[in-house]
């Protein structure tokens, strides 16, 4: 009992060190926060986007809008859907996806009147032209004055962790950055990793995993920076969350001091 009694007296010269420990190691840096951090200089600088950014090339299970148009609208009326449902965000969405033709598992669509398309692996560039020229040389004239459109019907994408609002989404633009994703999604709370997020990416041999640190600048460079139909994004928790003490030096102190004065309550009642 007596060094149960004389480490009870040191107490307090041992809780403060160890307070301050325990609040610095878990306490998140403000630079873990910072999204495309730049260098310790702030200065503007104008920051060219993916230079290699390459086209996207259509995989199964992707949708695609076909739109042609023609001197003569009724030749080509079946390939576009009436405007009916064509205003407000959720019946465009939906208009989208009903109205668009779906890749099968063998790399396919099927068009009214032309038939089936190998599409797999090629851009919406590269269909666009395999469209028009199909409708040229089979069904229509060189004066038709024939103008073909071929966009994704949207990119779908699932995010997942720790986002403000997880779940599968769906957005109607041509490109989308892995930052305006996650903005989508209700941001990354301090318990999040900016620095390892993780996208589960489709190929046509199978799925591959890659990793992105969002608080560098460097990340727009990323080949992985703009999303893709079908992609997963994760987010996974930094430790502070899974130790449970906190990610602030405030909520560390409370932790901590809560803790300590529940083990010298018990020692008290020990030496009683």
């Amino acid at each position: 009992m007596p060094e149960a009694e004389h480490m009870l007296k040191k107490s307090p010269l041992l809780i403060i060190p160890l307070l301050l420990f325990c609040m610095l190691a878990s306490c998140v840096p403000t630079k873990d926060l910072t999204y495309l951090r730049e260098g310790e200089e702030v200065v503007d600088s104008l920051w060219v986007v993916n230079k290699q950014h390459q086209p996207y090339r259509v995989q199964v299970n992707d949708v695609l809008s076909i739109r042609v148009k023609a001197l003569d609208p009724e030749l080509v009326e079946f390939f576009n859907p009436a405007a009916g449902g064509e205003s407000g965000g959720n019946a465009l969405s939906e208009g989208y996806y009903y109205d668009g033709f779906s890749v099968d598992r063998h790399g396919k669509i099927r068009i009214p009147t032309i038939g089936e398309i190998s599409v797999l692996g090629y851009t919406t560039e590269e269909i666009r032209e395999i469209i028009e020229k199909k409708l040229l040389d089979e069904y229509l004239k060189e004066n038709a004055e024939l103008f073909v459109t071929v966009k994704l019907a949207g990119i779908r994408y699932t995010i997942a962790g720790e986002v403000g609002s997880p779940g599968t989404k769906v957005e109607l633009a041509e490109q989308l950055t892995l930052l305006e994703a996650i903005a989508n999604s209700g941001d990354i709370p301090v318990t999040g990793d900016r620095k390892d997020i993780r996208i589960i990416r489709q190929y046509a041999g199978g799925q591959r995993v890659h990793h992105v640190d969002l608080t560098k600048i460097d990340a727009m460079n990323s080949p992985y920076y703009f999303v893709q139909p079908n992609d997963v994004i994760i987010v996974n928790p930094l430790p502070q969350k899974s130790l449970g003490v906190g990610t602030t030096g405030l909520s560390s102190f409370t932790t901590i001091f809560s803790l300590l004065t529940s083990v010298t309550a018990i020692i008290l009642l020990i030496t009683r």
